[in-house]
């Protein structure tokens, strides 16, 4: 199982104390929040991508990505997500092969069609159109990393006439590709017919409708003959504010959560927590609901916790990671690991990443 973390970037007033950060204080913010999870020792960091305010998550994640990997060893980065319908394919080609050798494979990516509809207009694009420029155009980034030379043609860009993108993945071996999707079959349907990964992020959804596309993604993964249904990639979102106290915790993020621009003045932080993978208590109780979301998700591999939104200051950030590191991850990973299918396989990572890990781990047990 690979745990991690996901920012959105937003920038957003603190309710209990009316600061807002700077741009710039948030950027490097991101940095720092990165870096802590690398120390706790996460697996993943994955960035948005957004192109207005209040959000500062990068417009191009590769940028991030390539700033982080000179200051980490062992962090997979990724996105969450990557606009597969605003951007060119051929850019996304050029610039995340560039990231990958930088980060000597250490890279992945979630497609999605993001959440913001005037980025359509924004670059040309037609929001009617959302799906079809999600299929069309990763048709072509697939292309463009799986075959030397490319000759294309579509309807949403100018034809390729024997392209070659470069560089070229590092080992020939493309940054593998997370389909991201909230409600949309279409898309769970897309990763399957190409034996991606699907991840949904179920942060504002109930448990009934995450199952209904998780399972639609895994018969549709086996109709394609990429393994059996429990086989299939999966990643899951998540959220948690912790104490050591449960009462405190959730006096403590009260205030963020009623005035959070993404869900304030909607259903109360009691329907919310009853109702989605949000959790507010104790670093058990965050444990336990974690553990909780096999029971409708199968058995899965990626799961990223949403932590640093709606305004909390980075210290509350770091201090959240921190206990997550001390009293949550350590019992997370052995049960992960005690009740795993062996049949069901781990995420896929580059051979490179891979490699490093036998080799720490050889170093660990010597």
């Amino acid at each position: 199982m690979q745990l991690g973390i996901m920012t959105i970037g937003d920038v957003t007033q603190d309710p209990t104390t009316g600061t807002t950060p700077t741009e710039h204080e948030r950027i490097k913010a991101t940095v720092e929040i990165a870096k802590k999870a690398e120390d706790i020792g996460l697996d993943v960091f994955a960035t948005g991508q957004h192109h207005n305010p209040p959000f500062v998550a990068p417009g191009n994640p590769p940028t991030l990505m390539a700033y982080l990997a000179a200051q980490t060893e062992n962090l997979i980065l990724s996105t969450s997500t990557t606009l597969i319908t605003t951007m060119d394919p051929v850019r996304l080609a050029e610039d995340y092969s560039y990231v990958q050798h930088l980060a000597e494979g250490r890279v992945d990516l979630m497609l999605g069609r993001g959440n913001t509809g005037p980025v359509y207009p924004w670059f040309g694009k037609d929001i009617r159109q959302g799906v079809n420029l999600a299929v069309e155009n990763y048709n072509l980034l697939h292309r463009l990393w799986n075959e030397d030379v490319v000759n294309w043609q579509g309807k949403f860009r100018t034809p390729l006439q024997s392209f070659t993108s470069t560089p070229r993945p590092l080992d020939g071996v493309a940054p593998f590709v997370w389909h991201g999707s909230i409600r949309t079959p279409e898309i769970a349907e897309q990763a399957a017919y190409y034996g991606d990964g699907f991840f949904h992020n179920n942060i504002f959804w109930n448990k009934e409708h995450t199952a209904q596309m998780i399972n639609l993604y895994r018969e549709r993964y086996e109709h394609y003959g990429h393994g059996k249904a429990e086989q299939a990639i999966v990643g899951l979102g998540g959220q948690f504010f912790m104490r050591q106290k449960t009462q405190d915790a959730w006096r403590e993020f009260r205030p963020y959560f009623d005035n959070a621009p993404v869900y304030g003045h909607g259903p109360t932080l009691e329907e919310f927590t009853d109702q989605t993978p949000l959790t507010v208590g104790s670093p058990q109780e965050v444990l336990e609901k974690t553990l909780s979301f096999r029971e409708y998700a199968g058995d899965y591999q990626r799961q990223l916790f949403l932590v640093d939104h709606a305004g909390l200051p980075l210290k509350t950030v770091l201090e959240q990671l921190d206990m997550f590191g001390e009293q949550v991850l350590p019992e997370l990973r052995k049960e992960y690991a005690a009740s795993h299918n062996p049949e069901v396989p781990e995420a896929p990572v580059h051979p490179r990443v891979a490699e490093a890990r036998t080799v720490q781990e050889g170093e660990h047990h010597a």
